[in-house]
């Protein structure tokens, strides 16, 4: 990152946008705006044209359901000074279908965010724009502006469900033929709905409600800080010392 990322590009998005920014952060020198799906096209525009971020570098979906909730156990740690996930089971995704959780939990669940670059001035944005109803969420599409972004797009509607409004061939892009649901949505369980398999009596693959596979959660195993660690340094070094 060099010093091209921050000489005043906040103040000048400022300044250039005024109240149509619903939002303005720096943090770890990079500049994040928050846009209104009204704005969003037309803002994408002018960040071309008048900053010269001519460049789309990334967009995708997020699901904010859940969002700073914490699933994991870090309070304790085992006799081997690892954290456990105990509460992991009702973590997002790991539930079954009909116990999933409410999507009113979160008062603006969808979004769209796009990373931007600028290589004549060497800096870097990223916007992000919420859908205003998250029974259908709506965007407008960039297509128009970054004709690259096609395919993101089309992305984010597959994981999330995300509508771009106005994307010339909206569909999806990797899950397969007839598939039902979002599966980066956090109301979607990571083992999925459905599962498939090749019935030989009907000579074809067959969908079936999964049966095989029960929610699980995976225990990560993340090294924390011990006393006991640095006790048993501490008698090694004493022992060497002692020793000579």
């Amino acid at each position: 990152m060099t010093d091209a990322n921050s000489d005043g590009l906040a103040g000048r998005l400022q300044a250039h946008f005024g109240a149509r920014l619903l939002g303005l952060a720096e943090a770890r020198g990079e500049t994040t705006i928050e846009l209104a799906p009204g704005d969003w096209a037309s803002a994408g525009r002018e960040l071309r044209d008048a900053f010269g971020f001519e460049q789309l570098v990334d967009l995708c979906g997020v699901d904010y359901l859940g969002y700073g909730e914490g699933e994991w156990d870090v309070a304790d740690v085992s006799a081997e000074g690892f954290s456990r996930g105990v509460e992991g089971i009702a973590g997002p995704g790991r539930f079954r279908w009909e116990d999933r959780p409410a999507a009113a939990t979160a008062p603006r669940r969808y979004a769209v965010v796009a990373h931007l670059l600028s290589v004549s001035r060497n800096q870097r944005l990223r916007i992000r724009c919420f859908a205003p109803d998250d029974a259908l969420p709506v965007v407008p599409s960039l297509c128009e502006v970054w004709p690259g972004v096609n395919w993101f797009e089309r992305e984010a509607f597959d994981l999330y469900g995300v509508v771009f409004e106005g994307h010339p061939d909206l569909r999806r892009i990797l899950t397969d033929y007839g598939f039902i649901g979002h599966p980066f949505r956090k109301d979607f369980p990571l083992i999925g709905n459905v599962e498939v398999r090749y019935d030989p009596e009907k000579g074809r693959v067959v969908y079936e409600p999964v049966t095989s596979v029960e929610p699980r959660v995976g225990v990560p195993r993340v090294v924390r800080d011990d006393a006991r660690f640095e006790t048993a340094r501490a008698e090694s070094v004493a022992r060497r010392a002692a020793g000579d």
